[in-house]
């Protein structure tokens, strides 16, 4: 690190879990991002401010004048853009220092390759079909998988490792089922519970990263911000995963 990098980073440099060594490490990071949606946004923002050398985000959708009230790395001229250009231009105006790969095409037979190329993936999507291929890609590849999900008013945050032999996939959580997905669009979503996860789904992932504090592995955390309520349930590791139990 440089004099600047070394003032930009100053304030988590203090912190001995992190110190000089462990920003160093976020600085030699990749993280894959899947989502540049309501939790996709505040994760890139945080994580590009905080030095994480090389963010690659996902996601194929353009930018609509729905999504701006909660998509917080969008703005109002960026309509029709594609999400990925327009959260590119944020975080480098954040952080010009770090590198941004920009992928509009992630699919099937592409996922597997991506996430090969980092230490963890984020996946901040809306439906299970696209989740089960990612947990799929993460297991098979022995990656650390931060998951967040919000709706209404209600948040879940979760990192599986279900390569390790006694932790559960994400799967595991969700066995495969039918068309059960719920979204904000028929739903509803108040925008900062989005803010509140992805932000918390950041700081997991730099947690996972350094190896500090608590990382949820094996565990859920369900959010109800009306109530302002947080409650930690253990997730067990399923004998029958067609996921984890092969890897």
């Amino acid at each position: 690190m440089n004099d600047q990098d070394l003032l930009r980073y100053s304030r988590q440099i203090m912190l001995p879990e992190v110190d000089i060594e462990g920003q160093e490490t976020l600085l030699k990071s990749t993280l894959l991002l899947v989502g540049m949606g309501g939790l996709g946004a505040p994760s890139a923002l945080y994580l590009a401010a905080a030095g994480v050398g090389h963010l690659i985000i996902a996601d194929f959708d353009q930018v609509e004048l729905s999504n701006l009230q909660r998509q917080i790395i969008h703005h109002t001229k960026d309509i029709g853009k594609l999400k990925v250009d327009s959260a590119k231009d944020k975080i480098r105006a954040i952080n010009p220092n770090i590198q941004i790969t920009c992928v509009s095409d992630l699919n099937e037979d592409n996922l597997t390759q991506w996430v090969k190329k980092a230490d963890a993936v984020l996946d901040g999507t809306d439906n299970f079909k696209t989740r089960f291929k990612i947990n799929q890609a993460c297991v098979a590849i022995k990656t650390p998988l931060i998951c967040a999900a919000v709706i209404r008013f209600e948040g879940q945050l979760s990192v599986f490792k279900g390569y390790q032999d006694n932790q559960p996939c994400y799967q595991c959580l969700y066995p495969e089922a039918g068309d059960t997905d719920e979204n904000c669009t028929e739903n509803g979503i108040l925008a900062p519970v989005a803010g509140m996860l992805g932000t918390m789904q950041a700081l997991q992932a730099i947690k996972t990263l350094l190896n500090i504090g608590e990382q949820l592995v094996g565990k859920l955390t369900l959010i109800d911000a009306l109530d302002f309520t947080f409650r930690t349930v253990k997730v067990s590791k399923d004998p029958g995963c067609p996921v984890c139990q092969k890897a």
